[in-house]
């Protein structure tokens, strides 16, 4: 996932990527980036895309600086037009000097198959913050993929269809091998996509140089796994991981 291919789906990136915004089922995300609000902090939005945090993020913070590899994403977020923002095209998996912020924001950024990549973003995020700022991640969850993948079967089986007559096309989440499953890569949209584990989390940042204050479970409603999920699959919920952290 470089730049080449965000920008080739540019136009459709607004249909195509999941938008953890809308999809929130109790606004926890809304609230974990009011938590941090101050008109005289300065924020960054990495991997800002087409600026789907901007609106929560612009009127919250003094200065927001949003980052994105692809020129075409960032071409569509300015034409939101706030004032107060500034968008800067970066790879944000290679070491880049910015600005101290107080605030950072990362939305499923940190998801490439390179899991070196992916550390990389991280200690970006850390190196940007002063002493003492803050840091909101979201990052798809290992565990809730499984867990999806289990309802999967479960409703199958329901339906009176063994294991090996589920269509193909509807387990194509699951189509990595060993070593890309004990890394915790799940396709979607059949490209390998980064997943972390609870523990995993704890073990990644402390590294990166961030103090983890909360890790908590960004639910959505189960029609963003199935097109139709039956009524009685409800809670528990399918989710990403909602991670807060300092730079202390």
């Amino acid at each position: 996932m470089d730049k080449a291919y965000w920008n080739k789906i540019g136009s459709g990136y607004n249909e195509e990527i999941f938008d953890a915004y809308n999809e929130d089922r109790t606004g926890k995300l809304k609230r974990a980036l009011k938590k941090y609000a101050s008109p005289k902090h300065f924020a960054i939005d990495f991997g800002c895309g087409t600026g789907k945090a901007l609106p929560y993020l612009a009127p919250a913070f003094g200065h927001v600086l949003g980052i994105d590899i692809s020129s075409e994403l960032l071409r569509q977020a300015k034409l939101l037009a706030f004032p107060n923002v500034t968008l800067k095209k970066l790879d944000l998996a290679r070491a880049v000097k910015l600005p101290k912020a107080d605030f950072a924001f990362c939305c499923n950024v940190a998801i490439l198959p390179d899991i070196k990549k992916n550390k990389g973003i991280i200690k970006n995020v850390q190196r940007s913050l002063k002493k003492n700022g803050a840091a909101v991640f979201v990052i798809p969850s290992a565990e809730s993929a499984l867990f999806s993948g289990w309802r999967l079967v479960d409703q199958y089986k329901k339906e009176g269809t063994s294991f090996n007559r589920i269509p193909k096309s509807d387990l194509g989440y699951f189509d990595v091998n060993k070593q890309e499953l004990l890394q915790g890569l799940f396709k979607i949209s059949g490209v390998a996509t980064k997943h972390y584990l609870h523990s995993e989390i704890q073990i990644l940042f402390k590294e990166a140089g961030l103090t983890i204050k909360k890790i908590d479970k960004l639910e959505y409603n189960w029609t963003s796994e199935f097109s139709s999920p039956p009524k009685w699959m409800r809670n528990p919920y399918p989710w990403d991981w909602i991670v807060e952290c300092e730079k202390l």
